[in-house]
């Protein structure tokens, strides 16, 4: 059983989860888009976007990555003593993925995309996020190799039943997706075993906004 939490706790713990769900939806309804060509682009998982579709897949993985770091903290805050190593190293795994990805998404937002809707290229093509084949991409993996490993420590905290379990096994199951989702650059097929986070992060993050709403609280001023 996971203990009892401030009244504060549970309000950021459950507007995180919130917004993490929501965020990789629109995220996972973009990528879905992009790869059946609708966004202007070739399609499929190799075809690099177009500035449109950097905007809708970007914008929302951006804002991703502070929601998910502010809900590992709140996982930490809810674990039980005994269980707090596993919680702390999943925000230092959950800080590492949000300032890659960060700076991955900030650059291509602010830096790659306005030139490449004038098409002024020249000069930033080490910037350009190419599926496979950039050094951005290759951090870009990274950094969600390192929230699989986040999602795998955090799943340690949740020992009890029900609710609880529900929560552990998403968790689990998405931490195992990081050798899938690292070495895909060497094997590109790879990705859609990765893919399967469009159903393990969401519903990892969907229970814990659950969990968080039914948590107990401590009782006295916050």
């Amino acid at each position: 059983m996971v203990t009892q939490i401030s009244p504060s706790t549970k309000t950021v713990g459950f507007w995180s989860a919130v917004l993490a769900t929501v965020f990789s939806i629109a995220y996972i309804v973009g990528q879905l888009a992009e790869w059946l060509g609708l966004l202007g682009s070739q399609g499929g998982p190799e075809s690099s976007s177009t500035p449109l579709g950097l905007v809708l897949l970007l914008t929302p993985s951006l804002l991703l990555g502070s929601s998910f770091l502010v809900l590992t903290v709140s996982i930490h805050q809810l674990a039980l003593p005994e269980r707090r190593i596993w919680s702390h190293t999943a925000v230092a795994f959950a800080t590492a993925y949000t300032v890659l990805i960060s700076i991955v998404y900030f650059v291509q937002l602010t830096l790659v995309m306005p030139r490449l809707a004038r098409g002024q290229s020249e000069g930033i093509e080490v910037f350009l996020f190419v599926p496979f084949d950039s050094f951005l991409y290759a951090v870009d993996i990274l950094g969600y190799s390192f929230m699989s490993v986040a999602t795998l420590f955090a799943a340690m905290v949740f020992v009890g039943k029900g609710l609880e379990r529900v929560v552990r096994v998403f968790l689990t199951a998405n931490g195992l997706l990081v050798p899938f989702i690292a070495l895909q650059m060497y094997f590109h097929p790879l990705i859609w075993i990765a893919a399967l986070w469009a159903v393990t992060f969401p519903g990892s993050t969907w229970s814990l906004a659950i969990l968080f709403r039914r948590a107990a609280t401590t009782t006295g001023s916050d």
